[in-house]
């Protein structure tokens, strides 16, 4: 097995392209090519998570969260990150950070919670933007049809529950041939008009490249005509949180104590009490303040998420109830959710589940 068929799973599942634009996911460390017979899933590449590596023999570090975050000047041991990225570097291991492109996945960093609450009928909480593009090209009408099936086939006309999607509408095409081209209808130095079909396509933003690359494949034309446009439509199941019913409604003092044993942990903040049931519940792992407007007017009793700041706690307007339960509490279950992909995909393989406890932050 090689990193590349590895990652590759893994970006088939959280395409990079959706991760944030301050963010630095892929791999980080390595090469693609670089064969692998062990890999460890771990939430942080932290030294002590390298030196897990080593001793499990492992060539390979999928984590959650990136190491190298911002940009590096040296690798010195002044501190963790060069000391993890230098260690790493000496023994071969390849370090791959998934991160915010798996934060907006539907069956990402929230399902693991999600799923222990038994939320049903879950949403996105703030559908990412910019996901959807929209190719028009033009087609001489006998060659439409292969030019449809090639964009099919690379993915594009898919809109939610339905597959092969286009529009199409009929016009004349005008051009004249220079020097040195080879048209595929029409001669040189004469202008030529003939019946073409302009095809319209929606498709996701991390296809892009192949979509392009089939069109340019199929199109019978030597200089194919096309344009891409960003819509401002959103995708139902790509973005950040989610958002469900608990099965049954509970009381808050109940809904915190559940919360609690769920997440095993022994203490963490949460706005006033409303004294109201709990019956919707939105979840957002890791820093989730900027979608707290968001949760509420979707109608959230209980927003779940992490790093809320003082006055955060205020924006609850005393109609939802505010939960900080500590950043990495709030993703722990991601390591899983990894573990759990990798093993479907790769049920042969030898994947490992980091025992390192990575969290940062204590209590006394």
């Amino acid at each position: 097995m090689t990193v590349r068929e590895i990652t590759s799973s893994l970006e088939t599942w959280a395409p990079l392209a959706y991760a944030e634009d301050f963010d630095n996911v892929g791999l980080l460390v390595g090469s693609h090519a670089q064969k692998v017979k062990k890999v460890l899933i771990a939430h942080d590449a932290l030294e002590l998570v390298i030196d897990e590596a080593i001793a499990e023999k492992c060539e390979l570090v999928v984590c959650f969260h990136p190491i190298i975050f911002k940009g590096l000047k040296k690798l010195t041991n002044s501190s963790y990150v060069s000391r993890a990225i230098t260690k790493a570097i000496k023994h071969d291991i390849a370090i791959y950070a998934i991160h915010t492109a798996l934060d907006v996945q539907r069956d990402g960093v929230n399902a693991g919670l999600a799923n222990a609450l038994e939320l049903r009928d879950r949403t996105v909480i703030q559908p990412a933007k910019g996901t959807i593009q929209k190719l028009d090209t033009y087609v001489p009408n006998p060659q439409l049809e292969v030019v449809q099936e090639a964009l099919f086939a690379a993915g594009a006309g898919a809109m939610g529950h339905y597959d092969e999607c286009s529009f199409t509408f009929a016009g004349e095409g005008v051009f004249k041939p220079l020097d040195g081209s080879k048209p595929f209808v029409g001669t040189s130095g004469s202008r030529h008009k003939g019946a073409e079909i302009q095809l319209q396509m929606i498709f996701p933003k991390h296809l892009h490249s192949k979509v392009i690359t089939a069109l340019l494949d199929a199109h019978p034309y030597e200089n194919v005509a096309y344009e891409i446009t960003t819509l401002e439509n959103t995708r139902s199941d790509l973005g950040m949180g989610c958002i469900g019913e608990l099965p049954k409604a509970m009381q808050e003092p109940d809904f915190l104590k559940k919360l609690k044993d769920i997440l095993g942990t022994t203490v963490f903040r949460h706005s006033a009490l409303l004294g109201k049931d709990i019956k919707r519940v939105a979840i957002l792992g890791g820093s989730g303040s900027f979608a707290i407007e968001s949760a509420i007017a979707k109608g959230a009793d209980a927003y779940i998420t992490a790093d809320l700041k003082y006055h955060d706690f205020f924006r609850a307007e005393e109609s939802c109830l505010l939960v900080d339960v500590g950043h990495f509490e709030s993703e722990q279950f991601t390591k899983k959710t990894i573990m759990e992909h990798l093993n479907k995909n790769f049920p042969n393989f030898t994947f490992i589940s980091s025992k390192m406890d990575t969290n940062p932050v204590h209590y006394f």
